[in-house]
């Protein structure tokens, strides 16, 4: 059974994967920080800038209040979200299982949330698969379709609806059938964006743009 963490590190790099399978992939502290801050919306959407003293929030009191309720208004399960039924649920699905941070009811759905960034529209690649191996999960538990999934950025106070369409089922397969593949290391991506920030890059001796200026 696939986790879901292998799904999305495999979609963002499948070198990554490989090394982080062979390492501590305990995550730190800030991560459930930044999560639990998915519980707090109530509190956050209207709060004065001194009750975000202290929070692990990544946007300015008022972007942050901003985006919350722009969440908010076009967030047909705002509520839901907001205070969820069911909690960091596990999943076990025909070919994946994790945990879904919210799930909500009526029709069923999942959230993930991430402790990072969002992009300007959307989601990132690695969460939208990570979203609908959550969805797929839930649909084969409860044994009915599950069509949306959710993608939140509490750290930004931001929250994402993910579609099933076609091409992100593509992709989750793609990805899929990444993780069954691998049995050693894949090659480099050489992807300055992606290999910049990567904890492993000294491991996997790819040359980042930092290192390339200091070569050149």
């Amino acid at each position: 059974m696939i986790p879901f963490s292998d799904l999305r590190t495999a979609t963002y790099c499948p070198r990554k994967l490989y090394y982080a399978r062979r390492s501590d992939r305990d995550p730190p502290a800030v991560v459930a920080e930044r999560r639990d801050l998915a519980h707090r919306y109530p509190e956050l959407v209207d709060a004065p800038d001194a009750a975000f003293a202290g929070l692990p929030t990544e946007a300015p009191p008022a972007r942050y209040r901003r985006n919350l309720r722009r969440a908010r208004d076009r967030t047909d399960d705002w509520a839901a979200l907001a205070d969820p039924p069911r909690r960091d649920v596990l999943l076990s699905g025909r070919e994946c299982r994790g945990v879904a941070h919210k799930v909500i009811e009526g029709p069923p759905c999942p959230s993930v949330v991430s402790p990072g960034a969002p992009p300007d529209e959307g989601v990132w690649e690695p969460h939208a698969v990570h979203a609908v191996a959550a969805a797929k999960a839930l649909a084969w538990e409860r044994e009915r379709p599950v069509e949306r999934a959710y993608v939140e950025y509490p750290a930004y106070g931001v929250v994402r609806e993910v579609r099933l369409t076609t091409r992100r089922k593509a992709a989750y397969r793609t990805a899929v059938r990444t993780v069954e593949s691998l049995d050693g290391p894949p090659p480099r991506l050489e992807n300055h964006d992606k290999c910049n920030p990567c904890e492993y890059s000294d491991d996997c001796g790819v040359r980042t743009r930092t290192l390339r200026s200091l070569l050149s």
